[in-house]
């Protein structure tokens, strides 16, 4: 799979003072661990990766970047992933098609898509693996963010923040990026507009990923 704009947002946006244990949840080719390797330099990153292939470009990426030692990816689901530790951020970028026509590319259906039970059992491991002060941020379509919040409540994991991205300042949101912990507070949510004309980014998302893309 490409780099997204959706996984590059989530890298850049998470919110946490000094997360020391990251679990990345569905790598893919480790852009997003990469990222929050740049953003807190004391942390260690895990990274869990269900595609033999994908997991293994992403190992040879954290390889190759100058945060390898505190990098680890593991070739597993993460329904299957255990730790003795307990994690202080948690991302994902996950498959968001649920119950629709599968792709044709097998690699990029499990990408893709998932079936509803799918989210049910991530909120079930992301309950077993968050610390008590933890965070848990993800990015959905906004139909799929809004399940995933409700199956949150149902384990005492609560929405605190959420980014609505536009296409545009013309266009509903179309992507929710999302802050559930284990608290109860007042939500933050704003609004992010990715482009200011056709192909023209905002200058505020230019800002935003300036510091991760070279030639920005």
């Amino acid at each position: 799979m490409k780099i997204n704009t959706d996984g590059v947002l989530l890298g850049a946006m998470v919110g946490h003072q000094s997360p020391m244990r990251i679990l990345d949840i569905g790598t893919g080719t480790g852009v997003i661990a990469l990222m929050l390797a740049q953003r807190f330099p004391e942390a260690f990153i895990q990274a869990v990766e269900i595609d033999g292939k994908a997991a293994e470009t992403a190992g040879r990426n954290f390889g190759a970047s100058v945060f390898n030692e505190r990098l680890k990816v593991q070739h597993v689901a993460i329904e299957d992933f255990n730790s003795d530790e307990k994690f202080d951020l948690i991302v994902s970028n996950p498959p968001f098609f649920v119950n629709d026509l599968k792709n044709q590319e097998a690699r990029k259906g499990i990408a893709r898509h998932a079936g509803e039970q799918f989210f049910y059992d991530l909120i079930i491991k992301v309950n077993e693996l968050l610390s008590a002060t933890g965070i848990f941020w993800f990015v959905l379509p906004v139909k799929q963010a809004e399940q995933l919040i409700s199956s949150g409540i149902q384990y005492g994991l609560y929405l605190n923040q959420q980014i609505d991205l536009h296409s545009d300042e013309t266009k509903p949101a179309f992507r929710n990026i999302v802050g559930l912990s284990r608290s109860k507070v007042a939500l933050e949510r704003v609004r992010f507009n990715i482009y200011q004309a056709e192909k023209v980014y905002t200058q505020t998302y230019q800002n935003l990923l300036k510091p991760y893309f070279l030639g920005y």
